[in-house]
């Protein structure tokens, strides 16, 4: 994992980057750019570069926030997570902890996990097939 100081990564994130990246933060529902995006490629985390979905795994689910049905292997890490007075499971990037969003198991999507990873599109970038890279 890589170990960087607050003022270490508030030199290479944005304000709202590191308000939910690094401070377990929420943007507002149907304001990221990811939330409808639907070009063909590879979303990483904005703050290491980590490869974590595969646009494949996308799918609408209404929520306000990207989702996906599964991650790359090995990208993302479930923490419990007790805030907000309930529990759910907070997934972060595997490579450099950063906070990603929730993963949401049983709510009936028509996907191969039944599971809503709901993502923060400010928690990543994206690469298309065609090379461009793409920042909310």
């Amino acid at each position: 994992m890589t170990a960087k100081t607050d003022n270490e990564w508030r030199a290479v994130l944005s304000p709202e980057q590191f308000r939910v990246i690094r401070q377990k933060g929420t943007e507002h529902p149907g304001t990221g750019k990811f939330d409808k995006f639907d070009k063909e490629g590879v979303y990483s985390c904005a703050a290491c570069g980590a490869e974590l979905y595969k646009s494949t795994t996308k799918f609408n689910s209404g929520c306000g926030w990207p989702a996906f049905f599964d991650a790359i292997p090995g990208a993302v890490t479930r923490h419990e997570d007790k805030s907000m007075f309930m529990t759910r499971i907070e997934i972060t990037c595997t490579s450099c902890g950063g906070h990603l969003g929730h993963v949401f198991k049983g709510e009936g999507f028509p996907t191969p996990t039944d599971e809503r990873h709901c993502v923060n599109s400010v928690s990543m970038t994206f690469v298309g097939e065609d090379g461009k890279k793409e920042i909310d």
